[in-house]
C-alpha cells in the first residue's frame, strides 16, 4: 500500500503515515448478501453508453461490494462526510439505516450503529456481510482524556482499549499498527482510545481513566467494531474528533435525552428545560463543539481515503 501522503490536508497539518490493517489478509465474507446492493446506477454511472456495451454486466455481488465501509453511531457523526459524497443511496439493512455513495471513485457504505458496543458489533457484521469492504472504519466523537485536548482535535488509535482495564499494559486491548506521528500544535493525535458502556461525562473520570489505561479519548463502540474486524480478518481503523475535553464536565441531561439508538428523545429535552432552563445553553454549545468536530474529522478523512484507496473506475 502506498505511503498517506494526504497532500491537501495541510489545514489540519496531517503528517505523513501508512495505516496497516488489524490482521494482514482481508477476507471476503462467504455469506450472500441480503441487504440491498449500490443500484447499477451508482455502479455504472461513470461509464458511457459504448463502454457498458462492450464489458460483461456486473453481478449483483459486484455491485454491492465497497471499498470502505464506516461505522458511526450517530447521523450527525457522518453527515459532514456525507455532505462530500455524490450519488448517495439511503436504504435499510435489518435493523440498521445504510447509505451508500463515492467520494469520487471510492465507492463507501455508511451504516448508523446506534450508541453502544452491542448495537456497534452487529452494525459492523451486517455491514460486512452487506458490503465486503476492503476496510473498515470506526469514526464518530470522543472526549479528551487529557490536558492537552481541545475541541475538534482528530484522534487516531494506534490501540484501542476497554475503559475498565486495569492497568496501561502494552498486550490490553488490540493493536493497530499504524505509522503516523502526532502534531499537537495542528490538532493531530495518535495514541490510544478507551472503550466505555457508558457516557463519561465527568472531568474527574475522565482523569482516572487516562491515568489508569494511558488513552487520551474515551467513546463508546470502537473496541467492538475492532474486535469484529479482528474476527473477520478485516483492516480496521479508528477517527475520532473530539467533542468534550477536562474543561468542565458533560451537562447531566445528556444522559437522558440521548436515546440508545441515538435519537433524541423529545419528552426528555422537554423536561430538562423545565427542571433547569440554562440546560439549553450547556446543550446548545455540545452541538456546536460536535460541528466543529464533525467538520475536522471529515476534512482529514476526506484526504485520507483519497490516498489508501486505489483508484477505480466502476
Amino acid at each position: 500500500m502506498p505511503i498517506v501522503t494526504i497532500p491537501d490536508a495541510q489545514r489540519l497539518g496531517i503528517p505523513n503515515g501508512r495505516p496497516v490493517n488489524v490482521r494482514t489478509k482481508p477476507r471476503r465474507s462467504d455469506h450472500t448478501s441480503t441487504y440491498p446492493a449500490m443500484s447499477d446506477e451508482l455502479s455504472r454511472s461513470r461509464k458511457t453508453a459504448s463502454q457498458r456495451d462492450e464489458e460483461p454486466e456486473e453481478s449483483a455481488a459486484d455491485r454491492a461490494r465497497a471499498d470502505v465501509g464506516i461505522v458511526a453511531a450517530l447521523k450527525p457523526e457522518l453527515d459532514p462526510l456525507l455532505s462530500r459524497c455524490d450519488r448517495m443511496r439511503k436504504y435499510m439493512g435489518g435493523e440498521f439505516v445504510f447509505r451508500g455513495g463515492f467520494l469520487r471513485d471510492i465507492r463507501i457504505a455508511f451504516v448508523e450503529s446506534g450508541v453502544g458496543g452491542e448495537r456497534a458489533r452487529r452494525a459492523t457484521h451486517a455491514m460486512l456481510d452487506a458490503h465486503q469492504p476492503e476496510w473498515l472504519l470506526s469514526i464518530g466523537f470522543a472526549g479528551g482524556l487529557t490536558d492537552e485536548s481541545r475541541i475538534g482535535d482528530v484522534i487516531v488509535a494506534n490501540r484501542v482499549v476497554p475503559a475498565n482495564a486495569a492497568a496501561p499494559a502494552d498486550d490490553a486491548g488490540l493493536k493497530i499498527d499504524f505509522k503516523m506521528q502526532s502534531d499537537p500544535k495542528r490538532g493531530l493525535y495518535v495514541g490510544r482510545l478507551a472503550t466505555a458502556r457508558h457516557i463519561v461525562h465527568t472531568v474527574a473520570e475522565k482523569r482516572e481513566i487516562h491515568q489508569r489505561t494511558g488513552a487520551i479519548a474515551v467513546d463508546m463502540e470502537s473496541l467492538d467494531v475492532a474486535e469484529v474486524c479482528r474476527e473477520r480478518q478485516v483492516k480496521f481503523l479508528s477517527v475520532r474528533g473530539v467533542t468534550d475535553d477536562c474543561s468542565a464536565d458533560l451537562p447531566s441531561e445528556v444522559l437522558s435525552v440521548l436515546g440508545g439508538t441515538g435519537s433524541i428523545r423529545a419528552g426528555a429535552v422537554v423536561g430538562a428545560l423545565w427542571k433547569r432552563p440554562g440546560s439549553y445553553r450547556d446543550l446548545w454549545r455540545l452541538r456546536q463543539n460536535a460541528n466543529v468536530a464533525g467538520e475536522r474529522m471529515a476534512l482529514f478523512l476526506v484526504s485520507l481515503l483519497r490516498q489508501m484507496i486505489e483508484p477505480k473506475s466502476w
